[in-house]
């Protein structure tokens, strides 16, 4: 391209839309396979964004630090493999179609290929689930593959504004048949080598998904609570009291559980009470998760109230006697052990009821029979919920599917410790949350779900003669098989006749849990099984980019997975983001109802400003985002555009590019940038682009504000040695300053490059010590002590209340003699740019201008003009 390309007047309006079609016609981000080899290539496990609904501005945020990495090391000569993927399925997604379409999946139902939702685009909030059309599972399936395409296409939209340098040829959804063969393979090889297995035990449920919930999603909430004291009686007479908050519990009580070392109940470990109006029998049991202090110091146990009563129930081997079912409501019948009248006619009054409902009615019977003690005491304490959930969760027995997480394999939480050591964190402190996760867990990772959007695990079981299914036989497809769907496709050496009947065989109905899937997004993006080639150049993959909050399920489970099937980490580096808080220190999220959608934000300001604003904050640290007033946005917009302005007028100045550089001033300041090209680098090598970013852009403005201006007079003026040597100085420092930027600001990077460049900025060298071997040496003091002089000389004028043209007969410079001397090398761009005629040089202590002396103007309006 010629000068002739250069606009009149620069500008970043539509630069998203001209440079976006342009990359991806030329195919400027597309990964390059041919001859490509391990070591040339750097591999991304890009986060899928759940498509449901819309992104808001913590997605920019994040994505962004991975993109300035991406697009760095593409510059380095890297073949950069970014794949973006789709996280389709979970329940966000299942929430989400039921609001839109005003439906509700029963899989009972037939499916109606003609079915048309009651309306589109609801939020439906307000409505009760009673209220929404009931479908079968597969016209509800149908209409969630509809939405989250129309979701992703959003999606996408918003990423290319953003300007993410994504091949998006490399792209996968983790409900597409590729990524159900692959979560299906993985499981069933799990299943082969017993790492995966099935259990009736005590789950965490969520009434309203009527779901099981696995440890690394819940969240403990604040809740209002009444304690309750009641009294147990012991055959001796005597009573014992203990306090709760879970009096509707008391008919699925299985034991009395107090401190071993408490002296108060010592006497009492191993008899028994009865529990009051039930008139069941329990043990009084001694353990070390009893605390004295609090309540009455001896607690209740049940099955379940909450994760501390399961603890109990199976170290202390106690009965299983629960009581509430999968819709948080009271079952009908009765524990076997409440046998007498009474109690079967006290518990005939909670069959059915809600837990809420229940509660008063074994606080009214208790009352009724003198067992409830004092008044109630009003607290606050911590109460688990589905992180996606809106009311409490349950604990109910059933039956589910699990994998071994090192929970109770020492052998295998040392392995995950090891290779999370071994993890290069950036920052380094997000380890410790990992270690803690792992240190912490208590039990296997819970994988299956009773959901309808998902990926079904791949499995039947045969029926025995009277129809009852025989779970510890499992049928397994053939791997060639695979995508199954085990509710709809029959079992290997069956036919559909047989589905459901005795002799036959039933389909698992149960779908595994979202993470199960997003855990092997390596495999799914790298061709895992499918493409041995490719999988081999990718994996293990140079980084995993996430969010601090899911370094416990998506960045452990990944690792899990594949340690599980390769005994090795998935990834050489780990980038953790932080969060976007709002003005108030508040974590942005929708649940909070206080999150910033980007696209107008980007429309607004444009996509360089914004992601200069998110590229200007470290990993792991959060920042404060105020769409009132986006400072860091603006600052970035007047970034971006003084790149084109100053681009553009350096542009101007005509001279040989390849000219020798000679002069002091120029050889200084290509010094000085030479060290911010490598302090630069080595930032961005060490995933710190927030560093990068503020050395290339703080050289920038000194470059602009005090060199440039100080070498224009130069510039302009006749050929000669010293002009060549502005001009060619001037076009290495924009040359290297717009591959410096062009990471941050790809927008107005490309558009200023273009001016004299055919390619890509972004497909061009990044700028390196050798470029500058050429150079002689320069001194970059003289680069520093000129930008002081010229900041005097322009104080000076406007201290005399003279305009920056206004010619000076003479002045003087002063300072220390070191510094003089080097002034000296650049008096003649000093002279020009501050129009002096004579400029004295003298010794001082300080560096200062002084005695100047405007020239003599008939007209001192014109003078000062």
């Amino acid at each position: 391209m010629t000068a002739a390309s250069i606009p009149d007047k620069p500008a970043l309006e539509g630069l998203e839309q001209k440079w976006g079609s342009s990359w991806e016609s030329a195919g400027t981000y597309r990964f390059e396979r041919d001859g490509a080899t391990r070591e040339c290539i750097y591999s991304i496990d890009t986060p899928p964004p759940t498509a449901s609904g819309s992104l808001h501005i913590g997605h920019v945020f994040s994505y962004t630090h991975t993109d300035v990495i991406a697009r760095y090391q593409r510059m380095t000569g890297k073949r950069v493999f970014y794949p973006m993927g789709w996280d389709d399925n979970g329940l966000p997604t299942e929430r989400r179609v039921q609001n839109y379409y005003g439906v509700r999946c029963d899989p009972t139902l037939p499916y109606d290929a003609d079915f048309t939702p009651p309306f589109e685009g609801g939020d439906n909030k307000s409505t009760k689930a009673a209220d929404q059309i009931p479908i079968s599972r597969r016209n509800f399936i149908e209409l969630c593959e509809r939405l989250t395409v129309e979701d992703e296409q959003q999606f996408e939209a918003v990423w290319r504004a953003l300007g993410l340098s994504v091949d998006w040829t490399q792209s996968y959804r983790t409900i597409g048949d590729e990524s159900i063969t692959a979560s299906q393979l993985a499981f069933l090889r799990n299943l082969d080598r017993g790492e995966a297995y099935q259990a009736m035990a005590p789950t965490l449920w969520d009434i309203t998904f009527r779901t099981a919930v696995a440890q690394a999603e819940l969240e403990d909430k604040e809740q209002p609570g009444t304690y309750r004291r009641l009294s147990f009686h012991r055959p001796d007479g005597g009573t014992i009291e203990i306090e709760t908050t879970r009096p509707e519990l008391l008919p699925a009580c299985v034991a009395l559980v107090a401190h071993p070392d408490d002296e108060r109940f010592k006497p009492l470990f191993g008899t028994t009470v009865t529990t009051p109006v039930f008139g069941v029998e329990v043990p009084v049991l001694a353990h070390h998760l009893a605390q004295p202090d609090k309540g009455a110091g001896i607690a209740m146990v049940c099955t379940f109230g909450d994760i501390t009563d399961i603890v109990w129930w199976r170290e202390l081997d106690l009965p299983n006697r629960a009581i509430l079912g999968f819709d948080g409501r009271v079952i009908s019948e009765a524990p076997e052990a409440i046998t007498s009248e009474a109690g079967l006619e006290a518990y005939a009054q909670l069959a059915g009821k809600t837990v809420f409902s229940a509660k008063q009615t074994v606080v009214d019977l208790l009352a009724a029979s003198g067992d409830l003690i004092g008044e109630p005491k009003q607290i606050t304490h911590p109460v688990k919920f589905f992180e996606k959930g809106d009311k409490p969760l349950e604990i109910v027995s059933t039956r589910q599917w699990y994998i071994r997480n090192g929970a109770r394999d020492e052998q295998l939480r040392s392995r995950l410790l090891e290779l999370g050591s071994e993890l290069e964190w950036h920052p380094d402190f997000m380890r410790v949350r990992y270690e803690n996760w792992v240190g912490g867990l208590s039990g296997d990772w819970l994988i299956s779900r009773q959901r309808f959007f998902g990926v079904p695990i791949p499995l039947w079981y045969p029926l025995d003669a009277d129809g009852n299914p025989v779970y510890d036989q499992p049928i397994a497809p053939d791997h060639a098989a695979l995508p199954v769907d085990p509710s709809s496709d029959a079992a290997p050496g069956y036919d559909e006749s047989q589905r459901g009947v005795p002799g036959g065989f039933m389909g698992e109905v149960d779908v595994m849990d979202t993470w199960a899937t997003s855990s092997l997004t390596p495999q799914l993006a790298g061709g895992w099984e499918r493409d041995p080639e490719l999988w081999d150049l990718v994996f293990p993959y140079s980084l995993r980019p996430q969010g601090q909050d899911i370094i416990r399920t998506w960045l452990f489970s990944t690792m899990l997975r594949s340690v599980l099937e390769y005994d090795r980490k998935p990834w050489e580096h780990a980038s953790v983001s932080g969060f976007i808080v709002d003005p108030d220190r508040k974590k942005m999220s929708k649940s909070k109802g206080n999150v910033v959608t980007p696209a107008a934000m980007l429309e607004q300001h444009g996509s360089d400003a914004v992601r200069y604003w998110a590229a200007s904050s470290r990993l792991g640290t959060d920042a404060a985002f105020d769409p009132q007033n986006p400072t860091q946005i603006k600052i970035g917009r007047r970034l971006a555009i003084k790149v084109l302005n100053a681009s553009k007028f350096i542009l101007g100045f005509t001279g040989r590019e390849d000219a020798p550089v000679t002069e002091a001033v120029d050889l200084a300041m290509l010094s000085v940038l030479r060290k911010t090209v490598a302090d630069a680098s080595s930032a961005l090598a060490g995933y710190d682009h927030a560093r990068a970013l503020e050395l290339t852009e703080a050289f920038f403005w000194t470059f602009c504000d005090d060199y440039l201006e100080l070498v224009k007079e130069r510039a302009y003026g006749e050929e000669s040695p010293e002009q060549a040597s502005a001009v060619a100085a001037l076009r290495i420092a924009l040359s290297t300053l717009l591959r410096l930027f062009a990471p941050f600001i790809p927008f107005a990077a490309e558009e200023a490059w273009s001016w004299t460049h055919d390619g890509s900025v972004h497909r061009a060298s990044w700028p390196t010590d050798e470029e500058f071997a050429g150079l002689a040496a320069g001194e970059p003091q003289v680069l520093q002590l000129a930008s002081e002089a010229l900041t005097g000389i322009r104080r000076a004028k406007t201290d005399a209340k003279a305009s920056q043209k206004t010619p000076v007969d003479s002045a003087v410079i002063a300072g220390p003699a070191a510094s003089i001397e080097l002034l000296a090398l650049v008096a003649d761009d000093l002279r020009a740019v501050g129009r002096i005629e004579s400029l004295e040089f003298r010794t001082a202590d300080v560096l200062s201008v002084g005695d100047i002396v405007f020239t003599p103007a008939a007209d001192a309006e014109e003078a000062r003009a």
